[in-house]
């Protein structure tokens, strides 16, 4: 049986790196054997979803009978004012996950090359992995994007440039400047992704949309979630802001009816929940100052996050950290998967569980 999947199989299915996703409260709760579980491993929104979401859902659960919109007409209307991008050039996905397996089938031949920043969100990989792309990996430079190293790493067989702004796991920007001059000089037959997932929890006034670039008619691409400040990552919808002849492409492989109605119908509602939205943004950025301020005490480095997780070195093997925390109740995210085996990745969360982990982080690391 193993030889025949060895012989049959694609070939690059055995050179991926599966996601590791945030350890679940579930699991937890059955190995350890604990209750009062807390995670901030999967940058969740910690307020939970848009209120006006849960209403929307809740009235419609008696419909679960019916096919979703496959086109998910009313919910592209609604981007589309927001935006200011026509109906056309938007894509909705069963999380933005799938949008980058999209991108990925639409344009990657084996042999084409994709540029990401290393460490970046990992799933830049793992699609373009699949179809034969190359993947080049580019570092980041004081934890953040090197954009003249990308644009020097440009050539004849690179098809898409992905930029996280802010970037997954360091919370880092690149600036309005630094895009520009890199915009200016890549290619025209190069699509730049630009993966916004975490660009609603940005203070800083240094931070530029790559929408600017698709409604300038550039060959870019901008991806958001729900996921994450409007609290819906379990209903996995996310979207795509583009030229209508790059998402027409991309239309032309998706699946019907890939985004469901209730996923649908709970993104329509948060969109206009700015109630939500504020709350997110201030518990976020009250908790980033307390966390600040507590690594300083500590003695420990972090660094400085336009999102709403902080990646903080803490001088110890980041798998001991995560167990010992793990046994307190407390999930957090080990850097060892990004290539930081000192660092974790925590989420900021409500004042209750910022200080919670505080609290543990202190007798883990006995300081």
């Amino acid at each position: 049986m193993g030889d025949f999947i060895r012989e049959k199989a694609r070939p690059e299915i055995f050179t991926l790196k599966p996601y590791v996703p945030g350890k679940p409260i579930e699991d937890v709760k059955r190995e350890l054997g604990l209750d009062d579980i807390i995670k901030l491993a999967s940058n969740e929104n910690p307020l939970g979803s848009s209120p006006k979401a849960i209403e929307a859902v809740e009235k419609s659960l008696r419909q679960m009978h019916l096919y979703p919109d496959a086109n998910c007409f009313n919910l592209k209307k609604r981007l589309s004012a927001v935006t200011g991008i026509e109906e056309a050039g938007i894509l909705i996905g069963n999380g933005s996950d799938e949008i980058l397996m999209l991108l990925a089938q639409t344009f990657l031949n084996r042999g084409d090359e994709i540029i990401y920043a290393k460490p970046s969100f990992s799933e830049y990989e793992f699609t373009a992995k699949i179809m034969g792309a190359q993947c080049i990996e580019v570092p980041l430079v004081d934890f953040t994007h090197d954009l003249d190293s990308i644009l020097k790493a440009i050539n004849d067989k690179t098809k898409i440039v992905y930029i996280c702004n802010p970037n997954n796991p360091t919370g880092t920007i690149v600036k309005d400047a630094e895009i520009e001059r890199f915009m200016d000089k890549v290619p025209d037959n190069v699509l730049v992704a630009f993966d916004e997932a975490y660009c609603e929890y940005v203070e800083s006034d240094d931070f530029t949309s790559g929408l600017k670039y698709v409604q300038a008619g550039r060959n870019a691409i901008v991806l958001r979630t729900f996921s994450k400040i409007y609290g819906l990552a379990a209903l996995r919808v996310g979207y795509a802001l583009t030229r209508p002849e790059i998402a027409q492409a991309v239309e032309m492989i998706t699946e019907p009816f890939n985004v469901n109605m209730l996923a649908q119908i709970a993104a329509l509602a948060a969109i206009d929940d700015s109630e939500h939205v504020r709350k997110s943004q201030d518990i976020n950025s009250i908790g980033k100052k307390y966390l600040y301020n507590e690594f300083d005490q500590l003695g420990l480095y972090y660094v400085p996050t336009e999102a709403n997780f902080i990646f903080v070195n803490t001088g110890k093997n980041s798998q001991e950290v995560f167990k010992s925390l793990l046994q307190k109740g407390v999930i957090i995210r080990t850097g060892d998967i990004f290539g930081y085996p000192d660092f974790i990745r925590v989420t900021v969360g409500t004042e209750s569980e910022n200080e919670r982990f505080i609290k543990n982080l202190r007798q883990v690391l006995a300081i």
